[in-house]
């Protein structure tokens, strides 16, 4: 089967690998769509920095490279792994692809999301999304309704990383909102918020392009740059203040302007990954009570959450979603560290 295959820094390769069987337990996927993820972008460029060791076994899944990509996607069920009963060949399923050790401080809590060695699969396993097929241990399936297909289905993981970071803060129906950044990731705390009743939402991107796929979306946006951001705040906040602020652009003065937007005893939730430490004063903190929260990633509910709204019809996909064949991976990645395009999918089969 056809595969594109990570070898090292720079160097992803769309090759022939063996057609893999599913074990006890394990489901076979035929794949339709991986998405290219911020984090597919780290690995290429920088594998390192991104926390993949080149040298040594995955600590969790044994995986070494070359590795398959593509950790967010979906695909139809093809054949059961021994003892397999809660599925069925046929059905349509996102993959929630998180391996956690269960043993460290974050497992023990329930916090799988950030195990200390925590793998994906697609990232550091054997197989991934952007291939023929893969395979997976059943219970780390999501059955797609009839009304989510698999273009859809294959959002579900980045959607899932937005709808964790919105339960993070805590915002409520009828509150405010500011969100820094207008990416895949700021575009689904958009669409989370929306699920969730909160109307009033600002969001603040220098991209010309990034802002009118979103306003085309039904969002409202400023040009923090050339544009009075303190005063649009006021102005959305009848002048208190947002309630709750996500950073989704990964940048130092998107959380110093979140947190001089909020109201006191507000949040902003950080939901990117910085490459640059950034500087900021806790007395902003102290004298409003306000306070600052990560976000990483997402939990098996969040994906049953994000796979009930677009049920519901919450998404949409226009005009920021595209997508290319399985040897225009590379080419894409290109484009996308390039600042060009929002979601790009790949079709795997």
């Amino acid at each position: 089967m056809q595969a594109a295959q990570f070898h090292g820094k720079e160097d992803l390769r769309v090759v022939e690998v063996e057609e893999p069987t599913p074990g006890p337990g394990q489901v076979k996927i035929r794949n339709a769509f991986a998405g290219i993820c911020g984090s597919d972008l780290h690995v290429y460029y920088s594998p390192e920095a991104a926390g993949l060791d080149l040298d040594h076994p995955h600590p969790v899944t044994g995986a070494t490279l070359p590795q398959i990509l593509g950790h967010e996607f979906s695909g139809t069920i093809v054949e059961l792994g021994e003892g397999v009963t809660s599925v069925a060949v046929g059905d349509r399923v996102a993959v929630w692809p998180v391996y956690s050790c269960g043993a460290c401080p974050a497992c023990a809590k329930g916090l799988y999301n950030a195990c200390a060695k925590i793998g994906f699969h697609g990232l550091s396993s054997d197989g991934g999304g952007m291939a023929e097929f893969t395979t997976v241990p059943a219970e780390k399936v999501h059955v797609l309704p009839e009304s989510v297909d698999l273009r859809m289905g294959a959002l579900v993981e980045p959607m899932s990383v937005s709808w964790h970071a919105v339960s993070r803060s805590r915002v409520e129906a009828g509150q405010t909102a500011l969100i820094a950044g207008a990416g895949p990731i700021g575009i689904g705390v958009w669409f989370a918020l929306k699920a969730r009743g909160i109307d009033r939402v600002l969001v603040s991107e220098p991209s010309a392009e990034r802002r009118a796929t979103i306003a085309a979306l039904g969002a409202t946006v400023i040009d923090p740059v050339h544009e009075d951001l303190a005063a649009a705040v006021s102005a959305l906040s009848d002048g208190s203040g947002v309630d709750v602020a996500f950073d989704a652009a990964g940048a130092g003065p998107a959380i110093t302007s979140a947190l001089a937007s909020l109201v006191p005893g507000g949040r902003v939730v950080v939901v990117a990954i910085h490459e640059r430490p950034m500087e900021f004063l806790p007395t902003q903190l102290v004298m409003a009570e306000t306070e600052i929260a990560g976000a990483l990633a997402y939990l098996p509910a969040d994906f049953d959450a994000v796979i009930d709204a677009m049920s519901r019809g919450v998404y949409d996909t226009s005009g920021w979603v595209e997508e290319v064949p399985l040897d225009g991976v590379v080419d894409a990645i290109h484009r996308l560290r390039g600042g060009a395009g929002a979601k790009i999918l790949v079709q795997s089969a």
